[in-house]
């Protein structure tokens, strides 16, 4: 590794060639102030607020795109950077409303963190804002223009890290605006509602719909029986929003908490993630053995991930698996199997998911396919996000309450459940039963690190008693194409499949970071909740999806075998063609 020496404030660093001055500055334990620059972008100096001098220099730099050099001499703070900084922040506050109070994003937003601490108490320029519309047009996220402070983080996620160009910059100067392309609503647009955009942007100008609302006045009413299920990354990230060091396990106090809000029963999403690996290992076989079906066969549980695939290769919707989502089949199974089971009368089941991400507000209600048990299968979603906000809104001591176990008969999860909440986690579950379906044999050795890692495309071979299967793994949209144009050039061309099977999941990381999940996402807080995620399938008794107790007794007692009549009804959908654009 070749380095260069430098100093920061004085003081000698030794950093990797070809890093910013920012990232020199956090290894000296010195944090500039920025607000444009996110870890996971491309810098491109948009805001500012970062200027750092070189000694004897009357230069000034922008920390997050100016590289370092051998004896480089830094200055990152005295009093004209402090008063230039201040400056930046007035006059972005210049253009911005100060409804704080009202803002989603009080007590989290960056440019308000940045105002206090620079002191900020008077507007010494003149207020100009914008008067434009919010953009409420999706179940999922909201545009808010007039508290855009073209920061540009959205833009560059949306092209470049997710490839979907649903939000673009469009006008000039003072009357440059991002919105969607051809200045359309967003739900018009390209956009797949992943909600990478809400999640990157500093301050309340992209948000989640906030629905807690509706939960407290379904919690309220007599007349409804409310249930829960959680999604696998919201036990890893939610503690963040309590003070606790991102990939805490916090699955029992969940349970806890989510009863003290007055729920009925409280299931688990990982449970229907064993029920996913069930249907879709067994689809995976049946292709695999009989010829039927087309081969690679691509994972359906991420709905941003469909909606991208529906609108930009329809062609590929043969290699989707028809499984539903872990949400929408314990959606469709809590109101026919637990109902029955229970002798609840379904029409009066509220069913509530936790989850991660912002898309699955959108899935509830992509199609017909989302009512497989006569009844909307999940009525509500909140994400992470707002779970958090209920639990502090509702006078809960989180931190202080006892663990508690998920109710029968749709609670209990085995390891591989819970590690479909990482990239590579769904092909590594669905691996684990696969071996047992097609060898009638347990692996011995359950971790298959060919699929494990943060590589944007991972691909790999994995053993299964002389047959092998070749897999890949994506993640990202923007890694997905380079995978599905192999995939069409081997179809064109009449050559053998270049896989057999592979996962794709919208977002970098998987839905440890999903859209719905705590701000300020790293890498490192991505590698923090994907360890909780395999600690909490190596702390599991039950590792392999097929040996889940509550899954074998389902399928005895209800729905026959993966893959039945019954199975094909409640757990599997289909997907059609969607026009980038709507007219």
């Amino acid at each position: 590794m070749n380095t260069v020496h430098m100093k920061i404030n004085g003081k000698p660093v030794e950093i990797e060639a070809g890093s910013n001055i920012l990232a020199a500055a956090k290894k000296a334990n010195v944090n500039i102030p920025t607000l444009c620059y996110h870890p996971d972008l491309p810098a491109w100096a948009a805001c500012g607020l970062c200027v750092v001098k070189q000694e004897n220099s009357p230069k000034l730099l922008r920390a997050c795109a100016a590289p370092v050099q051998e004896n480089l001499s830094i200055i990152t703070h005295d009093a004209e950077l402090y008063q230039i900084r201040k400056t930046v922040i007035e006059m972005i506050l210049s253009t911005h409303p100060n409804d704080c109070l009202m803002c989603a994003r009080n007590g989290t937003c960056e440019l308000q963190r940045f105002a206090a601490e620079f002191g900020v108490r008077e507007q010494p320029y003149e207020v100009r804002l914008v008067d434009l519309p919010k953009d409420t047009s999706t179940t999922s996220i909201v545009l808010d223009p007039s508290k855009c402070i073209k920061c540009g983080r959205c833009v560059q996620v949306c092209q470049d890290m997710q490839g979907v160009f649903a939000l673009e910059f469009i006008g000039r100067g003072d009357h440059t605006v991002v919105s969607p392309a051809a200045d359309l609503p967003l739900n018009d647009s390209p956009c797949i509602k992943c909600g990478q955009c809400s999640a990157h942007c500093p301050v309340g100008a992209i948000y989640e719909k906030d629905e807690i609302g509706d939960f407290v006045r379904a919690v309220s009413n007599p007349e409804l029986h409310v249930v829960t299920q959680i999604a696998p990354a919201v036990r890893v990230a939610l503690g963040e929003s309590f003070n606790l060091p991102a990939g805490t396990i916090t699955t029992g106090k969940i349970y806890s908490a989510l009863r003290r809000l007055g729920v009925a029963k409280v299931f688990d999403t990982n449970f229907s993630a064993d029920l996913t690996i069930m249907e879709e290992g067994s689809e995976l076989v049946k292709r695999l053995t009989t010829g039927k079906g087309a081969i690679p066969q691509i994972t359906s549980c991420c709905p941003a991930w469909t909606d991208y695939m529906e609108k930009y290769y329809p062609d590929m919707i043969p290699n989707f698996s028809t499984a539903k989502s872990p949400m929408m089949m314990q959606g469709a199974i809590t109101k026919t199997y637990y109902a029955e089971k229970a002798n609840v009368d379904p029409a009066t089941i509220y069913s509530v998911a936790i989850m991660p991400c912002t898309a699955k507000k959108y899935e509830i209600g992509r199609d017909d396919n989302m009512h497989a048990s006569g009844f909307k299968d999940v009525d509500l979603v909140l994400t992470t996000r707002e779970f958090a906000r209920l639990i502090k809104a509702s006078g809960i001591d989180f931190l202080t309450l006892e663990d508690e176990k998920a109710d029968s008969p749709i609670g209990e999860y085995a390891g591989a459940g819970t590690i479909f909440g990482n990239t590579g986690g769904v092909m590594e579950a669905a691996l684990r039963t696969a071996y047992n379906l097609m060898t009638g044999e347990d692996l011995k050795n359950v971790e298959i690190d060919a699929v494990r890692g943060m590589e944007g495309v991972r691909t790999g071979e994995v053993d299964i008693k002389g047959t092998t299967l070749k897999v890949a793994v994506a993640h990202g949209m923007a890694n997905v194409s380079t995978l599905l144009e192999e995939v069409r050039e081997a179809k064109a061309n009449g050559d053998e499949p270049p896989y057999h099977f592979i996962e794709v999941m919208a977002c970098r990381g998987g839905c440890v970071s999903g859209g719905g999940q705590p701000y300020a996402t790293t890498d490192e807080v991505r590698a923090q909740r994907i360890a909780g995620l395999y600690t909490d399938d190596e702390q599991s008794e039950v590792r392999c999806s097929h040996q889940n107790p509550e899954i074998k007794q389902i399928y005895a007692d209800y729905l026959g075998a993966p893959l039945s009549e019954k199975s094909h009804h409640l757990l599997h959908t289909t997907y059609t063609e969607r026009p980038l654009y709507k007219h």
